[in-house]
């Protein structure tokens, strides 16, 4: 299992190594915690400041874990013409998921589109989407 320090020290002397870092934790711990946020900082030589605007900017990151799995609904353009909107509408509000909105998949053509656990859904509709749902429940 990787410790923090790992993670920091095998992207040592890369060029830009922040946001392959701070992705890299995500991963790992499901968060980037303040300790993680002072320890970046610590390890590249920038402010807690600078390592925790980009832990805001960025939607990917949280500072706070979230043991909920992760869908993540498409609603750019193309998927809204295909349906999306009224899939969102009817998303249970249950709590077992957690839904996040992203803008393009790269599947345009096949929307509308999710990502759950790494995975790309493709052509969803109401039957799919909850099949989808269920099996991340």
């Amino acid at each position: 299992m990787e410790s923090l320090d790992d993670i920091i020290a095998a992207h040592a002397g890369r060029e830009g190594p922040l946001l392959p870092i701070l992705h890299d934790v995500q991963a790992r711990f499901g968060e980037v915690s303040e300790h993680a946020i002072r320890a970046i900082a610590n390890a590249l030589n920038l402010t807690r400041a600078e390592v925790h605007g980009v832990v805001s900017f960025y939607h990917d990151f949280h500072e706070v874990a979230d043991p909920r799995p992760v869908l993540k609904l498409c609603r750019s353009e193309a998927c809204q013409a295909r349906g999306v909107e009224a899939l969102a509408a009817g998303l249970p509000d249950d709590g077992r998921v957690k839904v996040e909105t992203i803008y393009c998949l790269g599947l345009c053509s096949v929307g509308p589109n999710a990502m759950a656990a790494g995975k790309v859904h493709a052509r969803l509709d109401g039957a799919k989407l909850n099949a989808l749902l269920e099996s991340l429940a």
